[in-house]
């Protein structure tokens, strides 16, 4: 279960909402691997007060160039040494507001591999597409224009997010069985580039308004292995409700 505050909260209450998950989860240890994705100027704080054996820390991004004159970015070397293992790369809302196309997101992740952080690489079809009955033919190309071109023992650092962009903070979520229908159908499409076995250990996450009413039918799926939580990552209970799904 790993989540993704976006842009919110102020260092102060990120720092406070960090200590609140993980002092949960050191008194009530979760039966799931669980991370936080946090703004990159809370990094280093975040990073001081995890228990990393609870809980994983990751970015929301990183740059595309490995250092330089890019006044504003941060590289995967800076989000590493702030003590982050993680980096979210490939989320809907940076391919449409800022125009992340499947090259530079395939830099990305080279990037973030080579500085030894783990990618959340995230896919996922518009309700266009999803109409028009194309999610499998966009969720294989996103995954054909910046992950496959990995080695296998590479590809093995990534986790997989399946977003659907129509229920990203709308409040709309797929069914359960939409989401195993298309978690299935990824899976398949990483057994046919690099095999069954690295299919089988690769995790596949769910997004898209998992909350904790609809997390335990979710996770019930055989092909979905986790949730990317956005909003009802930003209050402790609500995000401990989600891991303790697992303990269903």
């Amino acid at each position: 279960v790993a989540g993704n505050w976006k842009m919110n909260l102020n260092l102060q209450e990120g720092l406070a909402l960090a200590k609140e998950v993980n002092d949960a989860l050191a008194a009530d240890k979760p039966n799931c691997d669980v991370i936080i994705c946090t703004p990159f100027i809370h990094l280093a704080s975040v990073a001081g007060v995890l228990n990393s054996q609870l809980v994983g820390l990751g970015a929301e991004n990183c740059a595309d160039k490995e250092k330089g004159a890019y006044t504003g970015e941060v590289s995967a070397e800076m989000v590493k040494s702030t003590g982050a293992q993680y980096v979210i790369l490939g989320h809907s809302e940076r391919r449409e507001y800022y125009n992340e196309t499947p090259e530079i997101l395939k830099e990305k992740v080279l990037l973030a591999l080579k500085n030894g952080l783990k990618v959340i690489f995230c896919i996922g079809e518009t309700l266009a597409e999803r109409e028009a009955n194309k999610q499998n033919d966009v969720v294989k190309a996103e995954l054909e224009g910046s992950v496959f071109n990995l080695s296998a023992e590479e590809f093995a650092n990534v986790i997989v997010a399946y977003e659907p962009i129509w229920a990203i903070g709308t409040g709309k979520t797929a069914t359960a069985e939409q989401a195993e229908e298309i978690h299935a159908f990824i899976r398949s499409a990483i057994a046919e580039k690099y095999g069954n076995e690295v299919a089988e250990n690769t995790s596949i996450l769910y997004g898209g308004s998992a909350k904790p009413s609809n997390a335990p039918e979710l996770f019930a799926k055989p092909n979905i292995d986790g949730g990317l939580i956005g909003g009802a990552a930003l209050k402790c209970a609500d995000f401990k409700g989600i891991i303790d799904a697992w303990k269903k």
